[in-house]
C-alpha cells in the first residue's frame, strides 16, 4: 500500500472536518478538532480556508466551560447548489438543491408517453428550466433514472419505460452542461434520500428502502454507504419471480413481484374485474371507501411484498425496512398486510427484531439522494464554483 501524499493528506483531513460541520448545526473549532482527533492548529487552517470559499460562517459565540466562549461555525447552506432529479415517475421532477437538503426551486414536465430521444429532450427542457433560475453557483446534476444502471460510468443499460438502453447519460449531460453528472437507479437514490435526510438513522447504519410503485425495487445501504452490488443491479427486486407462469412483466417473464405487488399490477387487476375504477387514484379512493372487492385485491399485492421482503430479511437481516412510492397512499391496512406476511414467512427471531416504517420523503427522496450522492463521493465539487461566488 502507498503511503498517501502531502496533497491527499490534505484533502482528507479538509472533508473530515467538512463532513463534520455537515453533521452540526453549529459547533466549535475546538470541538471539530475533539470529533476529528485533528490538531486544533490544522482546524483552524481548514477552516480558514472554508471561511475565504465562503463555505462556512462564524455565527457567535457558544457556552464555555471554563476560560473564553468558543467562536461557533456554521455551513453556509446556500453557497453552492446542486441538481436533482427525479425520472422514475408519470412526471419528470426536478430541483435546486441547497447544501442542507433543502429544495430552492421546482420543475415538472408531464411525460405523456414519450420514449427515447423524446425523453431524452425532456430531460433537456427540465434542466434548462432549473438553469434559468439564476441560483448560482450549481456545482452538479444527480439523477435517478428507472432500469439498470452502470452508475460508474454514467450508463442507462435498460430502462424499459422510457425506451432507454445503452444510453451514456451521463456523459451526454455533461457535455451539454459543462458540469459533473451522477446517474443511479431511482430505488437507489431514493435510499440514500431516506438515509441522509428521512430520519434518525445511524451514520454507520444499515437501511433498506424498498419503492413500491409503478415499479419496484430497492436500495440498500450497508456500514452508512450505498450498496449497488458486483454489477449495479443490487436490489432489483421486482423482477425475480414469484409465481411461475403469473402474469406477463414488461422485463418479458411471467410472475415477478412487480406483476403482483406494483401500483400498476394493483390497477390492472381490479380493472381485469370490470370495476369502473380506471387510475391509480380511484382505486386508492374505492379501498379508503371500503370497496370489498378493491380491498382484495390491495391487500393481496400487500401479502406478496410482504414474503418478499421476508427473503430480503433473510438474505441481509438488515434491521430497518423502509417503504416508499404510490403504494404507500393506501395506507395502514396495506401496511399491515405488508408486515403480517414478512413476519409469517420470515425467520421468526430475524423477522421479530426488524421494523418496517413508511419513508418520509415521498418523490423528494430520489431528487435529494441523486443530489446528495455528488458529495457523497467527492467533496471537492464544492470548490470548483468558487470563482462564481
Amino acid at each position: 500500500m502507498k503511503k498517501a501524499t502531502h496533497q491527499q493528506t490534505k484533502q482528507h483531513n479538509r472533508d473530515l472536518v467538512l463532513r463534520t460541520i455537515f453533521a452540526n448545526e453549529s459547533i466549535s473549532r475546538a470541538e471539530i478538532a475533539r470529533v476529528t482527533h485533528l490538531t486544533r492548529t490544522t482546524v483552524s487552517d481548514i477552516v480558514a480556508g472554508l471561511l475565504a470559499e465562503g463555505l462556512v460562517q462564524e455565527i457567535g459565540f457558544g457556552s464555555s466551560l471554563g476560560g473564553k466562549n468558543p467562536i461557533l461555525l456554521s455551513l453556509v447552506a446556500n453557497s453552492r447548489y446542486l441538481i436533482g432529479l427525479n425520472l422514475a415517475q408519470d412526471k419528470f421532477f426536478g430541483a435546486i438543491v441547497n447544501l442542507r437538503g433543502e429544495i430552492i426551486e421546482t420543475v415538472e414536465l408531464a411525460v405523456q408517453n414519450r420514449v427515447g430521444e423524446q425523453v431524452l429532450e425532456l430531460v433537456y427542457q427540465v434542466l434548462d428550466e432549473l438553469l434559468s433560475k439564476g441560483r448560482r453557483p450549481i456545482v452538479g446534476i444527480g439523477v435517478g433514472a428507472p432500469g439498470l444502471i452502470n452508475t460508474r460510468e454514467g450508463i442507462v443499460l435498460n430502462a424499459v419505460n422510457l425506451g432507454w438502453q445503452d444510453l451514456p447519460l451521463a456523459n451526454l449531460l455533461k457535455a451539454r452542461y459543462n458540469l459533473p453528472v451522477v446517474v443511479l437507479n431511482d430505488s437507489q437514490a431514493t435510499a440514500i434520500g431516506e438515509y441522509v435526510y428521512g430520519g434518525e438513522h445511524n451514520p454507520d447504519g444499515n437501511l433498506v428502502v424498498v419503492n413500491v410503485k409503478h415499479g419496484i425495487g430497492a436500495g440498500v445501504i450497508i456500514n452508512g454507504n450505498l450498496f449497488q452490488g458486483d454489477g449495479g443491479g443490487a436490489g432489483e427486486i421486482g423482477h425475480v419471480v414469484v409465481q411461475k407462469d403469473g402474469a406477463l412483466c414488461r422485463c418479458g417473464r411471467r410472475g415477478c413481484l412487480e406483476t403482483l405487488a406494483s401500483a400498476q399490477a394493483v390497477v390492472q387487476r381490479v380493472q381485469s374485474l370490470n370495476l369502473p375504477f380506471s387510475t391509480l387514484q380511484e382505486v386508492i379512493a374505492a379501498f379508503e371507501n371500503g370497496h370489498p372487492q378493491v380491498s382484495a385485491v390491495v391487500l393481496d399485492a400487500g401479502r406478496h411484498l410482504g414474503v418478499s421482503l421476508a427473503n430480503v430479511i433473510g438474505a441481509l437481516n438488515i434491521q430497518k425496512i423502509v417503504l416508499t412510492g404510490d403504494m404507500t397512499h393506501f395506507g395502514a391496512p396495506w401496511f399491515k398486510a405488508v408486515q403480517q406476511a414478512m413476519q409469517e414467512t420470515a425467520l421468526a427471531r430475524l423477522a421479530k427484531n426488524t421494523q418496517l416504517e413508511i419513508g418520509k420523503l415521498d418523490y423528494r427522496g430520489c431528487i435529494l439522494g441523486a443530489s446528495a450522492l455528488l458529495l457523497l463521493n467527492n467533496y471537492s465539487l464544492l470548490f470548483l464554483g468558487a470563482e462564481e461566488k
